[in-house]
């Protein structure tokens, strides 16, 4: 089972290949798309809300593309994943209910907590060290 939603699972695999990957140049949206099989238009909208959160930078133009906005250890997993999925759920209320209002919400709020506790440790820095140690290793196929 997955926890965390896809579009934010997505957003910081596409976070880390743009570490890896975007040293010398900014990295395509297409390239970043294609490595990852996604339709561009599934990836970039996540990508636009990563620019507008401060986590990436966008060139636009023949040579453009994406690259980190700050340096990996000050981007946390929980930072893109708060970046990607608070889009979708910015304006939506949930019902009036006296259930999810004492019951539901307090306890999901304790696992929301946690989580976000955990995901705050993990650096851009620390997965990109360890996508760098297994494509070194052979352990990763790059497509």
């Amino acid at each position: 089972m997955l926890l965390l939603p896809r579009k934010g699972v997505l957003a910081i695999a596409a976070v880390i290949d743009i570490a890896v990957n975007g040293r010398a140049q900014p990295v395509a949206a297409k390239t970043l798309a294609m490595r990852h099989n996604l339709p561009p238009r599934h990836l970039e909208p996540v990508l636009q809300a990563l620019v507008r959160h401060g986590i990436l930078k966008g060139t636009r133009g023949p040579r453009g593309g994406y690259e980190l906005a700050r340096e990996q250890h000050r981007i946390t997993a929980e930072d893109i994943l708060r970046a990607a999925i608070d889009e979708d759920f910015n304006g939506v209320a949930l019902a009036d209910s006296w259930l999810l209002d004492r019951v539901v919400m307090p306890a999901l709020g304790q696992a929301e907590n946690a989580c976000s506790g955990a995901l705050a440790r993990i650096t851009v820095e620390d997965l990109t060290h360890s996508a760098e140690c297994l494509r070194l290793t052979g352990g990763v196929h790059r497509k």
